[in-house]
């Protein structure tokens, strides 16, 4: 019921027939969701032969923003920031920063801290990238120890790793995952396109307290 009133707010006039198939659910269904919701006091109204709609000038503030929702507009503003437009670099962190505000205060946290460890450089070479990212986000801010089966670059061979996983970067198309390696035992660098399995595990590792810049700067920090 929740999506259906982002979805009232998104459009001025919703059929029960949009909502069947946007939620692949009965007519049936569609209409006593949207009952329940007048029941609960949103205005909707129904505009007859045409479908429903909300009470102009009626607003749901954010607040059931998902953490990876609230993750991937973050990341976006990493891209926004290289962008040469300063009203629209100054638009978007205002919004982010609504965004947060919204939050819960752990998942503001989370949302900080994802802000300090997501860089952006160029990919000369136009390759492309995967389809972990928004999993390896969550995983950085809830400290979670991974697997992965690699298969690394110019290299035939393909091995299993347990990662702390710390930091990504972007390199134009790719992502790149910082993490500590307890298989080697040092900071190493992985191609999210050559990831050819990731396993969350429900163990947690113990906050290295990463500094980014520190980690591209200063080359005796790779050493700790």
């Amino acid at each position: 019921m929740t999506a259906i009133l982002i979805l009232l707010q998104s459009k001025r006039i919703l059929t029960a027939t949009e909502i069947a198939k946007k939620f692949d659910i009965s007519k049936r269904t569609a209409y006593r969701d949207v009952k329940a919701l007048e029941e609960a006091g949103v205005p909707i109204y129904a505009e007859e032969g045409k479908g429903y709609t909300l009470m102009e000038g009626y607003n749901l503030p954010p607040i059931m923003f998902t953490e990876e929702e609230a993750n991937a507009l973050i990341t976006a503003g990493e891209l926004i920031s290289r962008n040469k437009d300063a009203s629209l670099i100054e638009n978007h962190n205002n919004a982010v920063t609504k965004i947060k505000s919204v939050l819960r205060y752990a998942s503001n946290d989370k949302a900080n801290l994802l802000s300090e460890r997501v860089f952006f450089m160029k990919n000369l070479k136009n390759e492309t990238t995967s389809s972990f990212l928004s999993d390896l986000q969550l995983t950085i801010t809830h400290l979670n120890i991974i697997k992965i089966k690699y298969h690394a670059i110019n290299k035939d061979d393909i091995t299993d790793r347990t990662l702390e996983p710390l930091a990504l970067y972007h390199t134009s198309e790719n992502w790149i995952l910082i993490a500590w390696c307890r298989t080697r035992n040092a900071y190493r660098e992985f191609r999210l396109d050559r990831i050819l399995k990731l396993e969350i595990l429900d163990e947690h590792f113990k906050s290295r307290k990463f500094d980014m810049l520190q980690y591209f700067t200063n080359p005796n920090y790779r050493l700790k």
